[in-house]
C-alpha cells in the first residue's frame, strides 16, 4: 500500500470524523456547535477529494450528504447567532 496524497487526505478525513465522534461521546464537543460541525465538513471534503483516485459511488454519496448535513448545521448555527 502506498501513501500517496489522496490516501493521506482520506485518512486525515477519517481521523477528523473519528475525533469529532469521539469528542461528542466523551462530551468534549457539542455536536451542534462549529468545532464538531467543521470537523465533519472538513472530513467529508477530504474523503471526497480522496475518492477522485479510487471512485466509489456509495462512499461519494455518503460523504456528500454527510458534508451537506454539516454545512446545514453550520448555517443553522449562524442564523441562530444572528437573532
Amino acid at each position: 500500500m502506498t501513501f500517496d496524497l489522496p490516501s493521506i487526505l482520506g485518512l486525515a478525513g477519517a481521523a477528523l470524523f473519528l475525533a469529532a465522534y469521539g469528542g461528542v461521546q466523551i462530551e468534549k464537543l457539542d455536536p451542534l456547535r462549529p468545532p464538531a460541525l467543521l470537523m465533519n465538513l472538513a472530513g467529508a471534503i477530504l474523503i471526497l477529494i480522496s475518492l477522485a483516485q479510487d471512485f466509489n459511488l456509495a462512499a461519494f454519496i455518503l460523504e456528500g450528504v454527510w458534508g451537506l448535513i454539516a454545512l446545514f448545521g453550520l448555517i443553522k448555527y449562524a442564523v441562530r447567532r444572528r437573532r
